[in-house]
C-alpha cells in the first residue's frame, strides 16, 4: 500500500528485502547489457504492489505507476567500471515529468560476472531533484540542411546529457541500500535518517551553445541564475536497524574532475 510519501518507500523496502535474501539479477545472455537490472527492478515493483504501465524502449521514465503519480527511471552500473556519471540520452534528469514524481533507481552489480546470475552490490533510489531540480527545460532535437560540398547534407543537433550518479555525489552509499528524498517528505516509521544532504544552485545557467564546424569547438553561453545560492535539502534514509554509517555530500571535485566519455 502507498505511504503518505507514495510508493517509493514500499519499492525501496522491497529492494532491501530481496538484496538481503540474495535474489539475483538474471540476464538472458551476455549480450543483455541493458534490461537485466531493469527486469530485476520491475519484479520489485510487482512484488511491492506498484501497478505500472509497461515501459517502451525509449519511454521516460522506464516505469510509470498506474494508481500514483510516480515514475521510476532505472540505471544499472557495472562494478568496477564507470561510476561517477552516466549518459542520459536525450533526457535531462528531473524530479517531475508530465505531472509525475520521478525516482531514479541506481544499482551496482559485478561488471564481468562469470555466470548469467549475479547479485546487486549496492542500491540508491533517489528523487530526481537530487540530480537536477529544474522542471522547466524541454528537450528538443533540431536540424538544418545545407552542409557539405553539395549543400544537401543534414546536420542534426541531438543532445546527450552526462549526469553524476549518487555514488559520486555522496560519501557513505557504497555497499549500502539508501533512499534519498526531499527533506519535507514524510518520514516512514520503518526508516531512519542517516544524513542530511544539500545541493546549492549554481551562479550561472547555461542557456545556449554554438558549435564551430571549422575548428570543432563548442562554446556555451550563460545567464545569471535567478535562484543562485538556493539550497535544496534532502535526507538519506535506510531501513531501521540496518544502518552502518552516515551519508554526506562528497567533495565537488570528485564529480567535476571525472573525464567524460566522448
Amino acid at each position: 500500500m502507498p505511504t503518505p510519501a507514495g510508493m517509493c518507500v514500499e519499492v525501496f523496502l522491497k529492494c532491501c528485502e530481496v538484496i538481503e535474501r540474495t535474489v539475483l539479477i538474471v540476464r538472458e545472455t551476455r549480450r543483455d547489457k541493458e534490461f537485466h537490472f531493469q527486469n530485476w527492478v520491475e519484479a520489485r515493483l510487482d512484488e511491492s504492489g506498484a501497478a505500472h504501465d509497461p515501459g517502451g524502449r525509449n519511454s521516460f521514465p522506464d516505469f510509470t505507476l498506474v494508481h500514483q503519480p510516480e515514475g521510476y527511471e532505472v540505471k544499472g552500473l557495472g562494478w568496477p567500471g564507470r561510476q561517477a556519471n552516466y549518459d542520459s540520452n536525450s533526457r535531462v534528469p528531473t524530479g517531475l515529468h508530465n505531472g509525475r514524481t520521478v525516482f531514479y533507481v541506481f544499482g551496482r552489480y559485478p561488471s564481468d560476472p562469470s555466470t548469467n546470475e549475479y547479485p546487486v552490490i549496492d542500491l540508491v533510489i533517489c528523487h530526481g531533484d537530487f540530480l537536477n531540480a529544474n522542471h522547466d527545460y524541454v528537450h528538443e532535437n533540431r536540424s538544418f540542411r545545407g552542409f557539405g560540398s553539395y549543400g544537401d547534407l543534414l546536420v542534426r543537433d541531438r543532445k546527450m546529457y552526462v549526469a553524476p550518479t549518487p555514488f559520486a555525489l555522496t560519501e557513505g552509499t557504497t555497499g549500502q541500500k539508501t533512499l534519498i528524498v526531499p527533506e519535507d517528505f514524510p518520514l516512514d516509521p520503518r526508516l531512519e535518517p542517516v544524513g542530511r544532504l544539500v545541493r546549492t544552485e549554481t551562479e550561472k545557467l547555461i542557456v545556449g551553445y554554438s558549435f564551430n564546424l571549422t575548428s570543432n569547438t563548442l562554446t556555451p553561453s550563460y545567464a545569471p541564475n535567478p535562484a543562485a545560492g538556493k539550497e535544496h535539502g534532502f535526507v538519506a534514509l535506510r531501513r531501521k536497524g540496518s544502518s552502518t554509517g552516515t551519508v554526506t555530500m562528497a567533495e565537488a571535485g570528485r564529480v567535476e574532475d571525472t573525464e567524460e566519455d566522448e
